[in-house]
C-alpha cells in the first residue's frame, strides 16, 4: 500500500487511479499537495546530483541527460551505454560535459516524474527519454521542442525508417519531437526443453489463442512446479501490461487492426466483442492457474522475476514478450545463461481464430526528446547526434536487442548476427502494430490495465470490466470521440 505522504518518489508507488489506493489520496487538495511535493523532491535531487537549478553548472558547456533507469538494478546496460557515449563525447569535444541522471521507477512513475521535470527551467532537462507512445502527449503539453532545424541539415536522418519518424511527429502541426532510438517487435518465449517433457512438439507453432491455453493446460498437467505460461498484467506494469499483456490479444481479433482506434473515422473503440475476447482470455490464464501467482504478476518488478528467476532457472514455460527479452541472457546482461541459445525458441502470437493474416505483433519503443524548457539544446543536439550515429546506434541495437530504426543498422551483418533471434523478430515487422499516436493514449492505456488487474484478481467479471473500460474511455476522450466496435 502506498504511504500518502513523505514517500520516495524515486521508487514505485500506484499509478492515479488504482483501486488499491486509499480514499485519502484520491481527494484532489491532498493529490495537488503530493504532486507540489513530488516537484519539489525531484528539484532537490536534481540538483544535489549537480544537473538542476541554480549553480548547477548547466549551460553553454554542459547539459543534462535524463533516461529511465529501470527497478531491477543489475539491468545496468543503459547506464554503462550511455557513460561510455559521455567519455567519448567529452574526449572529443574538451571543456563540454555530459550530466548522466537515471530516474529509477516503475514505467508509470518515469512518465509522471519526467513531466514533473520539463514543466520548469529550473528542473527541465537537456536531453529526455520519451517512450513513442507517450510522446504525443508530451508535444501536447507544450513540454518538447521541434527539431526540424537540426535534422534538416542531419545527413543521417535519411537513413531512418519512415515509420520511425512517424512515431517521432506531431499529428497536430507535423514537426518532429525526438530522435528515434530503437524499436521492437513481440511473440513468444518458450523453452523447448519444458515443452518436449510436456509431450508437446517442437518447434512449436501455435495457429490460435486456444492451442496458447492447450498448451499451457497440457504444461499445468505434466509438470508440477513449472509455470505454464507469462502474460503480463496489472496496472504496475504500465505498457509493458498493456502491450504484451492486452494488445498483442485485441489487435488480433480483428483483421483491420481497428480494434483500439478507428483512425479514419478518430474514433475510440468501445464495446467490442473482441475487447472482451481478449479480457477473457486474461481471465482463463489467471482464473486457471495458468500464469504466474498474483503477487508475482501484479509485481511492478515482474519482468525481471520472469526473465532472470523463472526462466533460466526452468521454471516457466511459455511467455508472450518482446524482441529484447535475451538481452536479460547475454554475458552484458543482468543474468547472463548461454544455454538461453539451446533452451530458448520463439513462435509468433496467432491472431485469435487464425484468421488473416495469421500472425500479429505490436511495435513500440524510445527516442531522445530535448525539453522545450532545455537550457542548452544546442549542445543536446550535439550529444543526440553523437549517441544516434550508425556505430554507436549498432552498438546499442546489439547491446539491448532490440529492433534496429535505422535501415543501414537493420541490414547491418554485425546487427543481424549478434543475438540468434533477430532475424526471427525483424521478421515480424511485416505483422506488427502500433499504438495510437495520440496525447489521450496515456488515458485509454491505464484504463486498460484497470480492466486487467480486475479481471486478473477475480474483482470484476469479463462484462463488467469491459463495461468499466468503456466509462473511462469515455470520460478521458470525451463521448463523441467513442465508437462501438463492429466486433
Amino acid at each position: 500500500s502506498p504511504t500518502p505522504l513523505g514517500y520516495d518518489p524515486y521508487h514505485p508507488r500506484p499509478p492515479a487511479g488504482d483501486r488499491r489506493m486509499s480514499r485519502t489520496l484520491r481527494r484532489i487538495p491532498l493529490r495537488k499537495k503530493l504532486l507540489a511535493a513530488l516537484a519539489i523532491t525531484i528539484a532537490t535531487t536534481l540538483s544535489a546530483a549537480g544537473c538542476g537549478g541554480s549553480g548547477s553548472g548547466s549551460g553553454g558547456n554542459s547539459i543534462k541527460v535524463v533516461y529511465w533507469q529501470h527497478l531491477d538494478q543489475n539491468d545496468n546496460k543503459q547506464q554503462k551505454f550511455l557513460a561510455s557515449m559521455k567519455e567519448s563525447f567529452e574526449k572529443a569535444h574538451p571543456g563540454k560535459k555530459i550530466q548522466i541522471v537515471p530516474v529509477t521507477a516503475s514505467e508509470n512513475d518515469y512518465y509522471t516524474k519526467i513531466q514533473l521535470m520539463m514543466r520548469s527551467p529550473s528542473t527541465a532537462p537537456d536531453l529526455v527519454y520519451e517512450d513513442t507512445a507517450l510522446i504525443n502527449s508530451d508535444m501536447a503539453s507544450g513540454y518538447l521542442k521541434p527539431i526540424d532545424s537540426y535534422v534538416k541539415s542531419w545527413s543521417d536522418w535519411g537513413s531512418f525508417a519512415q515509420a520511425a519518424k512517424g512515431a517521432v511527429s506531431s499529428p497536430t502541426d507535423g514537426k518532429t519531437y525526438g530522435v528515434p532510438d530503437d524499436t521492437d517487435t513481440r511473440g513468444i518465449w518458450y523453452n523447448q526443453d519444458l515443452l518436449k517433457k510436456a509431450g508437446i512438439a517442437t518447434p512449436w507453432q501455435p495457429k490460435t489463442w486456444q492451442d496458447i491455453l492447450d498448451a499451457a493446460r497440457t504444461i499445468k498437467k505434466k509438470l508440477p512446479g513449472v509455470t505454464p505460461m507469462n502474460l503480463y498484467t496489472g496496472q504496475a506494469g504500465g505498457e509493458r501490461s498493456t502491450m504484451q499483456g492486452f494488445e498483442m490479444l485485441l489487435y488480433g481479433t480483428t483483421a483491420a487492426g481497428d480494434s483500439l482506434y478507428d483512425a479514419k473515422n478518430k474514433k475510440w473503440i468501445v464495446g467490442s466483442q473482441g475487447f472482451k475476447d481478449a479480457l477473457s482470455f486474461v481471465h482463463t490464464v489467471y482464473g486457471e492457474g495458468l500464469g504466474p501467482s498474483k503477487s508475482v504478476a501484479l509485481d511492478p518488478n515482474a519482468d525481471a522475476e520472469i526473465d532472470t528467476k523463472l526462466i533460466p532457472e526452468n521454471k516457466l514455460a511459455i511467455s508472450i514478450d518482446g524482441s529484447w527479452t535475451a538481452n536479460s541472457w547475454l554475458k552484458t546482461g543482468p543474468r547472463p545463461w548461454p544455454e538461453w541459445t539451446k533452451t530458448m525458441a520463439a513462435a509468433a502470437m496467432p491472431t485469435q481464430q487464425g484468421q488473416a493474416p495469421g500472425q500479429v505483433s505490436m511495435s513500440g519503443g524510445w527516442a531522445w526528446s530535448i525539453p522545450a524548457k532545455a537550457k542548452n539544446p544546442d549542445l543536446a543536439w550535439q550529444f543526440t547526434k553523437a549517441i544516434k550515429n550508425k556505430d554507436n546506434t549498432t552498438k546499442w541495437n546489439i547491446i539491448e536487442s532490440t529492433t534496429a530504426v535505422r535501415t543501414d543498422v537493420a541490414a547491418d551483418p554485425e546487427y543481424l548476427d549478434a543475438t540468434p533471434t533477430n532475424k526471427f523478430f525483424t521478421g515480424l515487422v511485416k505483422y506488427t502494430h502500433f499504438r495510437p499516436a495520440l496525447p489521450k493514449y496515456p488515458q485509454v492505456s491505464n484504463a486498460i490495465t484497470k480492466a486487467m488487474e480486475s479481471v486478473t484478481t477475480g474483482q470484476s467479471s469479463v462484462s463488467e470490466a469491459a463495461k468499466a473500460y468503456d466509462q473511462d474511455v469515455a470520460t478521458a476522450v470525451g463521448s463523441d470521440s467513442t465508437a462501438k466496435g463492429s466486433r
